[in-house]
């Protein structure tokens, strides 16, 4: 005989599953003109631009429709990378400071356009944000987060640039801490190669 597990919406999987099915039903904004905005939560960030080996993720985001992020991400309550999860901690404007870091990477590459990327988000209570991240992510795959590693990282600071540069930024150059980094083995012809692969 065959048995069916009970529903429960309390689950924390379908408690999760509604704040990523929140964030998705929420309003498009233009990446580069956002107004300031008070909170923390998630986000997922599309591009519509012409870059060549992007043009199957963007032809998914064309006429309104948006429908394949290329990065999904959090920002947190500075309390919360500390282990309290941001208990009794102001979130103050982390989501709105975390999507303009972004933007200004964006605008920092030397082959990327800010007018092409377009974001959602959701601000969602602390204890969410993660699970509602990593929902997401599983949910899309986004390329920017499974595939060209380095979009949201900082400057490591003097005496780590010994590091290896990012993918991100062997593919889109601009960022001037990263050109202090250590050259990639693999290139970004390569790396274009490995994205038409993975968009297939």
């Amino acid at each position: 005989m065959k048995e069916y597990s009970p529903y429960n919406p309390l689950a924390k999987t379908n408690l999760g599953n509604s704040v990523a099915d929140a964030m998705l039903e929420s309003d498009i904004h233009s990446l580069g003109s956002l107004e300031p905005f008070v909170g923390a939560g998630i986000y997922a960030i599309y591009y519509t631009g012409g870059f060549e080996a992007y043009r199957p993720l963007s032809a998914k985001n064309q006429a309104n429709q948006f429908a394949a992020p290329i990065y999904v991400g959090k920002a947190v309550p500075p309390g919360a990378r500390k282990g309290n999860f941001g208990v009794d901690s102001e979130p103050g404007q982390a989501l709105y400071k975390r999507l303009r870091e972004h933007a200004e990477s964006i605008i920092l590459a030397e082959n990327l356009n800010i007018e092409d990327f377009f974001c959602r988000f959701l601000v969602v209570e602390d204890i969410w944000i993660p699970l509602g991240e990593s929902l997401l992510i599983a949910k899309f795959s986004p390329v920017w987060n499974k595939l060209i590693d380095g979009f949201g990282n900082h400057d490591p600071g003097k005496g780590r640039y010994q590091q290896m540069r990012s993918k991100w930024d062997t593919l889109h150059p601009g960022r001037e801490w990263a050109l202090r980094c250590s050259s990639r083995y693999d290139t970004a012809e390569a790396i274009c190669t490995e994205l038409s692969t993975f968009l297939r």
